[in-house]
């Protein structure tokens, strides 16, 4: 029997006065955590919610997530945490799909009113039965007509809980993938595998008795919630939290907190790179806490890799994975030689293969799709056992990126199936043109999509982000490639552009970009 909140009664058995949460200066302990979580879990139980009921849960990185998270989980519920910025149709969407029977949701703000959106969409949703709004002020009374506040679901309950033991293989958490193929589908995560994805941690770089990890990734997002969240509390770290990331918060969190961990998107590290006011920090006093470095979550661009190590001394340890993988695959590792633009070598436990359309196994150096097999692969989509089976061919699940392998065994993503180009007949992968333009010592940042063209069929077009203070113009940079790159890969489209789509972890919007064009 087991169940993931183990993670969270460990520590707090053995460290119970350390601090577990820093969160605008205000410490939480383990056992401070420990205590609030059970008042969740009692809560639950008492409200008829039962073994293996899913609950919602939408918040940023505040306490209330990290409370609320392992309180369902000490209920023997599943928690389905839900994206800060879905609107009330989308959120209705999830609660109906994943079967939420509660809904943890924080109040937010006039400019991001999570919990008003929220309570709209539980009313569409006659499943699910519970609504409860985490107020920004703890003691405050509900904003929201007919929700009940965190404070007065937990009030006069117990601090102690017998954590439901669960079967290893019963789900955990349901995590909603974007839905670029269709309606978002839930991948379902066992205890097993959130378990083990956090344990990876010991294998992926050195142990120290005590970590700092900033957290300004998503708790959402199965990135920071398990490398970070659950990572951490297994190694009775620290976890700072920043409920939205900036440069410069970012920044002054290491420097007063001395993180020893932080782990991001490409863009962040692009973003602490190019923010105006870096050199104003105390970069060496930064440098000699951050022991670890951690990106993932979309290919991190080689240039942007070696600018940052050099500016904050240290090595960006990227690796890959999928939410449907828990989500670590593979990675790079301090004991073993790092390549730059390598997602690294497969994580303890797990391998990963390069396939042919016919599921045949690809060369050395051959462009292949990556399929993965392992601990940390999904139980299956939430009710979709067609969608299941088709990811899962031959025992194997089909994540859809394209990648290669050296003759060292270290992988490597060339991009997207879905955002490949075929350009004239010739297969052209934007990752490849993206390094080479930032390169060009005016480019800062360069995202590529294929554009519809009535001779080639698909043409290559680039959104660039110059370097400050730097200019060129359209031709001298479509000049400048067309000397690099192979004639079928140079852009022939080029549009400056000041800022890029995002999504709330940080990954470019491709989509917009194609939605966008003239």
């Amino acid at each position: 029997m087991l169940n993931l909140a183990v993670l969270l009664d460990d520590s707090a058995r053995e460290v119970p006065e350390r601090a577990a949460i820093i969160y605008e200066g205000t410490r939480l302990s383990y056992a401070a955590l420990q205590a609030a979580a059970n008042q969740v879990a009692n809560g639950l139980v008492q409200a008829g919610i039962r073994q293996g009921d899913t609950v919602a849960l939408s918040c940023q990185n505040l306490p209330f997530f990290v409370i609320a998270y392992y309180g369902i989980l000490k209920a023997g519920a599943v928690v389905l945490p839900l994206n800060v910025l879905l609107k009330p149709r989308e959120i209705a969407y999830h609660l109906a799909d994943g079967e939420a029977k509660a809904y943890f949701c924080q109040e937010g703000s006039p400019d991001l009113p999570i919990g008003q959106m929220g309570f709209t969409a539980f009313q569409e949703v006659e499943s699910c039965t519970h609504f409860c709004l985490m107020t920004n002020d703890v003691a405050a009374p509900s904003p929201i007509a007919g929700a009940t506040t965190l404070a007065e679901f937990m009030q006069d309950l117990p601090t102690t809980f017998d954590t439901i033991a669960t079967n290893p293989d019963a789900t955990a958490v349901i995590l909603y993938t974007s839905g670029t193929t269709g309606k978002p589908k839930g991948a379902e995560l066992t205890h097993m595998n959130m378990l083990l994805n956090a344990r990876l941690s010991e294998t992926m770089y050195p142990k120290v008795d005590h970590d700092v990890h900033l957290i300004a990734l998503p708790l959402f997002h199965s990135f920071g919630q398990s490398v970070q969240m659950n990572a951490g509390i297994y190694n009775r770290a620290t976890l700072v939290l920043q409920p939205r990331f900036s440069p410069e918060g970012t920044l002054r969190l290491m420097e007063e907190e001395h993180v020893s961990i932080f782990a991001g998107v490409p863009t962040m590290y692009w973003a602490l790179l190019n923010y105006p006011g870096t050199d104003t920090y105390d970069l060496q006093n930064i440098a000699r806490h951050l022991r670890i470095s951690i990106s993932g979550g979309a290919a991190m661009p080689v240039e942007v890799m070696r600018a940052f190590n050099e500016k904050f001394q240290v090595t960006i340890l990227e690796g890959y994975g999928l939410s449907e993988t828990s989500p670590v695959a593979t990675f790079n590792r301090l004991d073993r030689t790092i390549k730059p633009g390598s997602i690294g070598l497969p994580v303890w436990g797990v391998e990963v293969r390069l396939v042919d359309q016919n599921d045949e196994e690809v060369g050395v150096n051959e462009l292949g799709e990556v399929v993965i097999r392992g601990h940390n692969i999904m139980k299956g989509y939430y009710k979709r056992a067609e969608a299941t089976a088709d990811a899962m061919r031959n025992g194997w699940f089909h994540t859809g990126d394209i990648g290669r392998r050296d003759e060292d065994g270290y992988f490597y993503i060339a991009d997207r199936v879905k955002d490949m180009i075929i350009r004239g007949g010739f297969n052209v992968y934007p990752r490849e043109i993206e390094e080479v333009l930032m390169t060009h010592p005016a480019v800062s940042i360069a995202t590529v999509i294929g554009v519809p063209h009535e001779r080639h069929g698909e043409e290559i077009k680039a959104f660039v982000i110059l370097k400050p203070a730097t200019t060129i113009s359209e031709a001298e940079l479509i000049a400048w490639s067309k000397q690099t790159m192979a004639d079928y890969k140079y852009p022939r489209q080029i549009e400056f552009r000041t800022a890029l789509p995002m999504t709330a972890t940080g990954k470019i919007l491709k989509s917009e970009l194609r939605q966008a064009r003239p």
